[in-house]
């Protein structure tokens, strides 16, 4: 806890110097000190984004965003900006802080933690961005931009990955700054990604921060829809909210196309980005086929495609399964899941046609064009991998609107202290989840309370591999676990090697004397599918 406090009061004057810088530049997204922060994050993620195509993102890139942004906060004086908050607000402050920190020392559960998060985080900051990598491992070539934020922070400011937890105190901030409670009300369910770097965290504050000054009459279209594609950019199924806010600037603000160009700039490099990585503009969708060398191997794409179906129907029925499903197969199949996952599938769906039946009686515009926003994501979620994880925010939305004018103080801090009791009880003692939600896969891998998350938070250490070669690739694999959050680079993780062996190809490095260069898929001769079948024999037999 004591360590996240450290990095949080470091972090926070970092985004408001270089807030105030964009303001300088871009002006105001609104007036306070969570504005600024907001700012700070987007022109931080976007300088970093365009660096670690060049660099890795290690210490001497965090260096001078950390002391231009100190810089600013103690040049304008922006300190003083918290004089502003009351004494009754300041002990709030305090409080939710304290709870978010707590939630924040536990150690990480989330999977895509271990396979996912830290890999990408590692590529980042010992590499930077890798052209083609998701040859190498497939997942890598999401390189979400928050994770790249994430990594630009992780060599000094913020080692234990905690930028999530740091992130809370901004929206609780934000809730206590502008006066709108409700906000206080979701922070309790928001801790549970607290001690990962999950994309969905922010992209769930920026949507319910954005929607909030959509619906207070901010008029600023042009950050205000940059902002919405940045939230775009680091999840896209979050389309629903530039789709609101571009909408709501063209129907309501009435502003000119040309207020969205700094948005679509923000969009190009996103696309840029996933190109990059992945071969095609929006990761992991085979579509905007350019013919570059570097896109994946169509039977590999073909595999994922087929594992996002299997995933939407929570692994219960087997792909072969799934394809012989009539159109009321489909859908009886999925909302009656066995476990917690039907419930959420059944609840998400009474929610959009509550929510919609609740458009049409309330006829205002706004509400209108988010209805239409929220009912075509959720069309594109459902027909790609209608997974829980990609429509969780729809919920937020749909409670925020619902109660945005039901909620003062007292009742807002009521609701958070209950839910954080329950929260923090449920990751002190993970067994209550084991026991009464069993289905709930990601509760068997909570750890507990120790003792010395009050200074340090809790991470894991394994640092066990094995070494292989396959053609020009030296490469690493985890020794007898399947994810290589601890593994030196360049590292595989064993499905995917299942998953090329079996397609009868392997990553190769396009130069082997220099790995930024990035990586290719290459059908494998003779010697190399010898190497390979070593490799994968040499796994199964340390699995056994």
């Amino acid at each position: 806890m004591i360590l996240i406090l450290f990095s949080t009061i470091f972090i926070i004057p970092v985004l408001m110097g270089w807030g105030k810088l964009m303001e300088n530049i871009f002006g105001v997204l609104f007036q306070g000190i969570t504005g600024k922060m907001l700012l700070g994050i987007l022109g931080i993620s976007l300088i970093w984004t365009v660096l670690c195509f060049f660099v890795p993102l290690n210490i001497y890139a965090e260096i001078p965003v950390i002391l231009v942004g100190l810089f600013y906060f103690f040049k304008d004086t922006l300190y003083r900006s918290f004089y502003f908050f009351s004494k009754k607000d300041t002990f709030l402050i305090g409080g939710l802080s304290f709870v978010i920190l707590l939630a924040g020392s536990y150690y990480p559960y989330i999977l895509d933690h271990f396979g996912y998060y830290i890999p990408t985080i590692k590529w980042l900051t010992e590499y930077g961005i890798i052209k083609g990598i998701s040859n190498l491992d497939f997942i890598l070539g999401q390189m979400s931009i928050w994770h790249i934020f994430q990594a630009g922070f992780s060599n000094f400011s913020d080692p234990f990955l905690r930028i999530n937890s740091v992130l809370l105190i901004v929206y609780a901030l934000y809730g206590i700054e502008k006066k709108n409670w409700i906000h206080l009300c979701f922070l309790p369910v928001l801790l549970l990604f607290s001690q990962s770097p999950s994309p969905d965290l922010p992209v769930i504050i920026f949507s319910l921060i954005i929607l909030n000054e959509i619906i207070a009459g901010n008029k600023n279209i042009v950050l205000l829809f940059a902002f919405s594609v940045f939230v775009f950019a680091i999840k896209p199924t979050m389309m629903w909210l530039p789709l609101l806010t571009f909408l709501y600037g063209i129907f309501i603000v009435k502003s000119k196309l040309i207020t969205s160009v700094f948005g679509f700039l923000l969009l190009f490099l996103f696309f840029f980005k996933n190109i990059w990585t992945f071969g095609y503009p929006v990761f992991p969708v085979a579509i905007g086929d350019l013919g570059l060398p570097w896109k994946p191997n169509p039977e590999v794409l073909k595999i994922s495609s087929q594992y996002a179906i299997q995933k939407t129907y929570d692994m219960q029925y087997s792909y072969e399964e799934i394809q012989k499903f009539s159109a009321f197969d489909h859908i009886k199949n999925w909302l009656f899941l066995e476990g917690i996952k039907s419930k959420i599938n059944i609840l998400f769906i009474a929610g959009l046609i509550f929510f919609s039946v609740f458009t049409w009686i309330k006829k205002r515009k706004l509400i209108t064009l988010l209805c239409i926003s929220l009912l075509i994501k959720s069309i594109f979620v459902l027909a790609f991998s209608a997974q829980y994880r990609f429509f969780i925010d729809v919920f937020f939305v749909i409670l925020f609107v619902l109660l945005y004018d039901h909620l003062n103080r007292k009742k807002s801090i009521i609701i958070f202290s209950v839910l954080s009791l329950f929260l923090i009880s449920l990751l002190s003692f993970p067994a209550l989840i084991q026991h009464y939600l069993p289905s709930f896969r990601p509760g068997s891998f909570i750890a507990g309370f120790e003792e010395k998350q009050i200074y340090k938070p809790g991470t894991y250490e394994y640092d066990q591999f094995d070494s292989f070669q396959t053609g020009n690739l030296k490469f690493n694999v985890s020794k007898d676990y399947p994810y290589n959050f601890d593994t030196p680079l360049p590292a595989i993780s064993a499905s995917y090697i299942f998953d090329d062996v079996k397609t009868g190809i392997f990553p190769q490095l396009s130069d082997k004397n220099d790995i930024r260069k990035g990586f290719i898929w290459k059908k494998m001769t003779p010697h190399e599918k010898a190497e390979a079948e070593n490799v994968i024999n040499t796994i199964k037999n340390i699995d056994q």
